[in-house]
């Protein structure tokens, strides 16, 4: 009887368990998610958009948010966001914001290539014209094909999410900006809002293409999930940072150059090879002029010789004027429009230079110097005969007395001249010094 009672509220206790699972969920509170780019766009950006999409799809979010503040980047990694957010199966929305951010280069294709595009008051989008890593414009042939393909590409993106193409194309082959309101004017982007709150407002309700199939988006009452980069994805972005890859590069050649001149300091070869590595990774994520990397490379050569070469500064010039070309080189590509500023590079290369020039000056001093320890020190001392030299005796110099052998007989009292030494014994001569 107990045995049928225990089998019975088993059995009671498994329906309820049943019955709880049975039960619909509670409705997912409906979000939408954000992420934000303030910088230029590189690999880590790419990867951290990537990421976003593909987590709001899988988390059901109603549309992604992009907040973006961009002067521009990397060609590559911009075809890459681009190719992303056309294919994307969620609403991709992206706002220039807060007032006084923009849209350049780069910018300007991420922002038509969304779903629903949108700038707040005080912004501005454009200047889309491709460029040398020095800002200079690409000339020749080159020049020209790349200018026709970005054009294209600017153009077939408008015409994707059907925004102006025409100007689309003219930010490219003029480098035109234009402010918010004139690019709600002109078609070029959705709408003009003050905030997130006023965007997902005003984009409520609005139909977008996602995959060929219209989709009407319900923004009302959605709650905002925002999602920061991961620290891979921040450590990425500031090695993607141009000025401070080349930094890194110049800190690291400084501190392997230390240890190399005064071995045994350790600390300078330790944050030298440290920096140079990770001047390296940057170097896998941005584009590089190899040319400019091998003036750099000349360059401190140059400055090295100055140690050891008898030029009169010439090297050193040479070094100098190597390594300043060579900097202002290293990331000239068309890839990119990503540049180190200028004053970092003078900056740069006068520290170095100056620095390199004066341990240069100081080891070549050091290396003309005459030995003052040892027996080496003693040669050209000036001591006193102690106990007569005929040839062999004794001598009192720098302190100590000393054997000493002469080529002629020499009194006790009389200056004598070290001229060498065999063994521990000095050879002397008579010294016309008083």
């Amino acid at each position: 009887m107990k045995t049928l009672k225990l089998l019975f509220l088993i059995f009671l206790l498994c329906a309820g368990a049943f019955a709880a699972l049975a039960q619909p969920k509670a409705a997912a509170v409906p979000h939408v998610d954000l992420i934000a780019i303030d910088g230029s766009i590189n690999p880590a950006v790419d990867d951290y958009i990537r990421e976003g999409i593909a987590r709001a799809k899988a988390n059901g979010a109603r549309a992604l948010i992009i907040q973006m503040d961009t002067p521009g980047g990397l060609l590559n990694s911009t075809r890459t966001i681009v190719k992303e957010m056309l294919g994307a199966q969620v609403a991709v929305m992206i706002w220039v914001g807060p007032g006084g951010a923009g849209a350049g280069s780069a910018g300007v294709f991420i922002t038509m290539a969304a779903h629903v595009a949108a700038m707040a008051p005080g912004t501005n989008i454009g200047a889309a014209h491709p460029v040398a890593g020095g800002g200079q414009e690409v000339k020749g042939v080159m020049g020209e094909k790349i200018e026709n393909f970005t054009a294209s590409f600017s153009e077939s993106i408008a015409q994707k999410r059907g925004r102006n193409a025409e100007w689309a194309i003219e930010a490219v082959r003029k480098s035109v900006a234009i402010t918010e309101s004139e690019a709600l004017k002109k078609n070029v982007i959705d709408i003009v809002a003050k905030d997130i709150d006023d965007l997902l407002k005003q984009a409520d309700g609005r139909k977008v293409d996602l995959d060929g199939k219209a989709h009407v988006l319900a923004l009302k009452d959605v709650k905002i999930d925002r999602y920061e980069m991961s620290l891979k994805q921040k450590i990425l972005n500031t090695l993607a940072d141009p000025n401070i890859a080349y930094l890194l590069m110049m800190a690291g050649l400084l501190g392997l150059y230390m240890e190399f001149s005064h071995p045994g300091v350790i600390f300078p070869g330790v944050a030298g090879a440290i920096c140079l590595l990770l001047a390296l990774a940057s170097f896998q994520l941005l584009p590089l002029n190899y040319a400019g990397l091998a003036l750099i490379a000349l360059g401190i050569a140059l400055l090295v010789a100055e140690a050891f070469l008898p030029s009169f500064g010439v090297l050193g010039v040479g070094g100098i004027i190597s390594l300043g070309l060579g900097s202002l080189l290293l990331f000239d590509t068309e890839n990119s429009d990503l540049a180190v500023d200028r004053s970092i590079v003078f900056t740069a290369v006068a520290t170095v230079g100056a620095i390199m020039l004066t341990l240069s000056y100081l080891v070549f001093k050091s290396q003309k110097l005459t030995p003052t320890m040892g027996m080496n020190g003693l040669v050209g001392e000036i001591g006193e005969v102690r106990g007569k030299l005929a040839p062999v005796g004794k001598v009192f110099v720098h302190g100590e007395y000393w054997n000493a052998e002469a080529d002629s007989e020499i009194d006790v009292g009389d200056k004598v001249e070290v001229i060498g030494y065999q063994g521990m014994r000095l050879k002397v001569r008579r010294s016309s010094k008083s």
